[in-house]
């Protein structure tokens, strides 16, 4: 069949798109920024369009001549993402009406009928409504918190177990919780293309284990050999509290911790196995929670996770490409240029450079950035516990900590566009270009464009620590480089703050 995909750059999308592939449908992706498919192991296969679900003539032509449409597409790190996620879905349900799709299918969240629902779940289910009150017929998936390598539920719980023996918690994490696995959530959205016209409506979808979120935390403990947590609820801690020690304790900031955690208060288990009347079970059963875990951590040992919560960049990030034209008319821009020839093979320096985050570092005044990172975090930002995906590749459009992959032209150049909190836009180039007398020449530029008074005071701040940071990096990236030439006895002996901490 004919599928469009909204959401293809996101956690669920990037997986679902090879496992339709794999069914034998034809499949269309809508990316607002196509360049982030650029590595996307399926590219070459499906048909990618340029489209944003707020434009019509976007959404419009994204739809034309397809016979399922996928819809996961949802605005949680912006405060009125009710609003945007609202008029979206209103948008894609009028113009898959127009032009005669066949199905809709949407994955939102369980919703308790008996209970006030948080702002996430309400907004999720009001998504939900509007595409089965739309005259195409919808099937809406509603699942609760999905166990997967990357996701952002799995992410909260592996960082907040790993990294907290004793946790003081709400007394809500005693609330009933049916997490799924992934690879069933994805089942059963490939199962659902099949249907036929008259099978619609709202199914919930789960694993086969009902349990709460201190039973998921000791769990994960066993599975990731762990002592056993000691959990003490208290009566206290309020959603929004607890989404700012989730902000400082792990990956997920603090505009996604906060509508994810405010969902706890509410039981997430399935009203009923429904879904089975339409959809028979995957093929050797659901995965137990205990095994979805397992996988998980599987995945992440072996560097094989294929897409993560943070692919998804934030609503009106600047998707423009780094205005760095020597005539480029926007207004003011600060730069910090850095070059520095380099006695190493250009892929030598640029698997280095490749490298440069997560576990590796930035190679200069790592107490700079940590700091900044905790302060970014402090503010609601991302600060520079996203990591990365890989330990030695990258791929455009993924979060790499603060910054995003904007450009990523192997071997010459990475671009970063930044995703802290400043007033104004960043980015940051890397560059490799082969000298001719042999070696390699290094360039790195730091470009700032301030956003009002406090844009350009932002600038002057900082610069007096530039000579530091961003001079410190350009030598020790240039270092690292050349010392991987010398023998491994050699490269022993190289400083800490040259391998990058």
């Amino acid at each position: 069949m004919r599928c469009v995909v909204f959401g293809a750059t996101g956690y669920i999308g990037g997986r679902l798109v090879p496992e339709l592939l794999r069914a034998g449908h034809s499949v269309r992706v809508v990316a607002r920024s196509p360049g982030k498919l650029a590595d996307a192991p399926w590219r070459d296969r499906v048909e990618i369009v340029r489209g944003d679900v707020l434009g019509d003539a976007d959404v419009r032509d994204a739809v034309a001549e397809q016979e399922v449409l996928y819809y996961l597409v949802h605005s949680l790190d912006r405060a009125d993402f009710g609003e945007i996620d609202r008029a979206a879905a209103a948008r894609v349900a009028a113009a898959a009406a127009k032009a005669r799709v066949r199905r809709i299918i949407y994955l939102g969240g369980i919703t308790p009928a008996d209970q006030p629902l948080s702002r996430h779940l309400a907004s999720r289910a009001e998504v939900g409504q509007i595409f089965l009150t739309s005259p195409v017929p919808a099937l809406v998936l509603r699942a609760g918190v999905v166990i997967g390598s990357g996701s952002a539920s799995f992410e909260m719980l592996r960082y907040l177990t790993e990294r907290l023996p004793v946790m003081v918690t709400p007394r809500w994490v005693r609330n009933r919780v049916q997490p799924i696995a992934v690879r069933d959530v994805l089942y059963y959205l490939v199962q659902g293309a099949e249907l036929a016209p008259d099978q619609v409506g709202a199914f919930d979808i789960g694993g086969p284990d009902i349990v709460t979120y201190e039973d998921m935390m000791q769990t994960y403990a066993e599975a990731a050999q762990l002592p056993r947590r000691v959990v003490v609820p208290v009566p206290l801690l309020t959603p929004w509290l607890s989404a700012q020690w989730v902000n400082l304790v792990t990956p997920v900031p603090r505009a996604i911790a906060v509508p994810l955690m405010e969902s706890l208060i509410n039981d997430v288990a399935c009203s009923d196995h429904a879904i089975s009347q339409l959809i028979p079970d995957p093929p050797t059963g659901p995965i137990a929670f205990r095994e979805a875990v397992t996988l998980a951590l599987t995945r992440i040992r072996d560097l094989d996770v294929p897409t993560r919560w943070s692919d998804a960049s934030p609503p009106q990030t600047p998707s423009d490409p780094l205005p760095s034209d020597p005539d480029w008319a926007g207004g003011s821009l600060y730069r910090d240029f850095r070059e520095r020839p380099v006695h190493a093979d250009p892929e030598v320096l640029w698997s280095v450079i490749e490298s440069v985050g997560g576990e590796h570092g930035w190679y200069s005044f790592p107490l700079a950035w940590a700091v900044r990172g905790w302060l970014d975090r402090i503010f609601g930002g991302v600060g520079l516990r996203r990591g990365r995906r890989h330990p030695h590749t990258l791929r455009q459009g993924e979060a790499l900590d603060w910054w995003r992959v904007e450009t990523l032209e192997r071997p010459r150049l990475l671009r970063l566009r930044a995703e802290m909190r400043v007033p104004g836009r960043a980015w940051l180039e890397l560059s490799v270009t082969p000298a001719p007398t042999g070696g390699a020449l290094y360039r790195q530029c730091a470009v700032f464009e301030p956003r009002g008074l406090a844009g350009h005071a932002y600038w002057h701040s900082v610069a007096p620590f530039h000579a530091l940071v961003f001079g410190g990096m350009a030598r020790n990236i240039t270092a690292k480089a050349e010392a991987t030439k010398r023998p491994a006895s050699s490269i022993a002996l190289t400083p800490s703050l040259i391998r990058g901490r």
